[in-house]
């Protein structure tokens, strides 16, 4: 079969379950490292049709966040099979791999998912519970909201998302309402935005800050597996705030 992939954490999870199956990936597509001379087509929200085309693929994966439904129809109308994917928590993400990687494609299911079951299976809370809110962008703020794949992650590890029941999945919301919203906790993810000690807590001060590997907390792949125990040391190395 010959696959491509619109989406990072797709990308990964092919490559590892069935290598050479791959015949293009996006530019945002950096794991496995060694994806050898896979042709790279584009970004998630602009990928070139024509060229995906041109690859003459059995199967496209793409997901309804990440990719315009735009460029999914043009897939469509140019002859080729797309296979959209949704993921708002973690059961729906072994759901999807499953769907993808069993039912779509027909392998066997990867060892790495059910060692990915297991690890949270038996993951525990990272300390005390918290409240955070979680950046995913600044200029302007944004955090994570409703309904979202990382905030489930983070919730299965004693943090509370403050805006889990925001309207909007993504709101916009200013600093000085965010710290101002009384939370315990500020989680830094590396990505989308690269938040660093130097970039992004200067906004909060007094907030404790957790640096944690977006990777981990939003890719739904092999990562997964690693996911509870990368993710718990993080948060568990971020001080607690003072009583006031």
């Amino acid at each position: 079969m010959r696959v491509v992939s619109l989406v990072p954490s797709l990308t990964e999870a092919v490559a590892v379950s069935a290598p050479g199956a791959l015949v293009g990936v996006t530019d945002w597509c950096t794991h496995p490292a060694a994806l050898g001379d896979v042709a790279r087509i584009g970004g998630t929200k602009n990928p070139d049709v024509r060229a995906i085309a041109e690859l003459r693929p059995d199967l496209v994966l793409a997901n309804e966040e990440e990719n315009r439904a735009p460029d999914l129809a043009a897939l469509r109308e140019a002859g080729l099979e797309v296979l959209v994917t949704e993921v708002r928590d973690l059961p729906q993400a072994f759901t999807e791999l499953d769907r993808v990687l069993v039912g779509a494609m027909g392998l066997e299911r990867p060892r790495w998912l059910a060692e990915a079951e297991a690890a949270w299976a038996r993951a525990e809370p990272a300390g005390e519970p918290r409240t955070a809110f979680v950046p995913v962008w600044r200029r302007p703020w944004m955090v994570l909201g409703r309904d979202t794949f990382a905030g489930d992650l983070l919730a299965r590890l004693g943090v509370s998302n403050a805006y889990a029941g925001h309207p909007e999945r993504y709101p916009r919301i200013p600093a000085a309402e965010l710290a101002a919203a009384g939370c315990e906790l500020v989680v830094f993810p590396d990505e989308p935005y690269r938040f660093t000690p130097g970039d992004g807590p200067e906004a909060f001060p007094g907030i404790p800050a957790a640096f944690v590997d977006g990777r981990h907390l939003t890719w739904y792949g092999p990562s997964l597996a690693a996911a509870p125990e990368v993710l718990g040391a993080a948060l568990r190395a971020a001080p607690q705030r003072p009583s006031r």
